[in-house]
């Protein structure tokens, strides 16, 4: 795709290690870009990069740890040149009922998806300012649709979508575009790991069928890509999410009256009970995080 504008730019990709991360990478590389990939799982990130069929940077950082995203910015830019286009991907979920979750890893999802999203946007804010270039924030259909069971990473989605419209008013003057992608289910092994779980499973289930349906994770990232190339202010993965964003406000009692009549039978059936870091992209951001003698296995 030589006609692409990321031809020869600067991509950063956080969370690249596997996932949407990876996928949204490769199709970036496809369009000619060169790739910085941030993350946990250095032998993952090491092995994409091999992959890639442009010049790429793996670099092992954690999102909730400034320095070490200050020194992976230099690095990219030492490498790479100063990037265009920063995508903040980075993120992980647990679940379970709120009032029995462990405080320090309701935390931590707060702390990687929403601080490390803003740590990671001031990191490479004044390599997009020198190019005028686009960041993308990577939230979800819980930006808008609180769902039980899932408090921390529906407020940390929420978070991320404020954050990404203050930050959009503040830099539009230094020609920096931001952008939100709303995306839904997508084939991660974060997703596949919340299938093993009932309540999860079972809240999807009484979801409406277009909304509980998953997406290959390179179909998402070649829509995210092409969003990319257009400095989309807003990208919906699938496109009716859109129609979603409109309702928003009735969302809520939605929400409620289906829990009123689910949540009674799976908390009688013993179902509603913490899910610990869902998916091996959870486990790996964990021991960062917490003390080893909290890491569930």
């Amino acid at each position: 795709m030589t006609a692409s504008p990321l031809q020869d730019r600067t991509v950063v990709v956080t969370g690249a290690a596997r996932g949407l991360g990876a996928a949204l990478a490769r199709a970036c590389a496809r369009r000619g870009a060169r790739i910085a990939l941030l993350g946990h799982e250095k032998p993952l990130l090491d092995a994409l990069a091999d992959e890639l069929p442009t010049p790429a940077l793996a670099i092992e950082a954690d999102v909730t740890d400034p320095p070490a995203l200050e020194e992976a910015a230099g690095a990219v830019r030492a490498r790479l040149g100063p990037p265009s286009v920063v995508v903040a991907n980075a993120g992980i979920a647990e679940g379970g009922p709120f009032a029995t979750s462990d405080p320090a890893e309701w935390a931590r999802v707060i702390e990687v998806n929403l601080t490390g999203s803003a740590h990671t946007a001031r990191a490479f804010l004044p390599d997009l300012m020198e190019t005028a270039g686009y960041h993308l924030q990577v939230a979800s259909l819980a930006s808008f649709g609180a769902a039980p069971m899932m408090s921390a990473y529906c407020a940390s989605k929420s978070g991320v979508e404020a954050f990404a419209h203050s930050l959009r008013a503040e830099v539009a003057h230094h020609g920096v575009a931001v952008g939100v992608a709303y995306i839904n289910w997508t084939d991660t092994d974060m997703i596949r790991d919340a299938e093993r779980h009932t309540v999860l499973r079972e809240l999807r289930a009484h979801m409406p069928p277009p909304a509980r349906r998953t997406y290959p994770a390179e179909v998402v990232a070649d829509r995210l890509a092409r969003a990319v190339e257009r400095r989309r202010t807003a990208v919906y993965v699938p496109g009716w999410l859109r129609l979603v964003q409109a309702t928003r406000a009735a969302l809520p009692a939605v929400v409620l009256r289906v829990s009123r009549r689910d949540l009674p039978r799976l908390e009688a059936l013993g179902g509603l009970r913490p899910t610990g870091p869902l998916g091996a992209g959870g486990q790996a951001d964990h021991p960062a995080g917490l003390p080893a003698d909290e890491v569930r296995t």
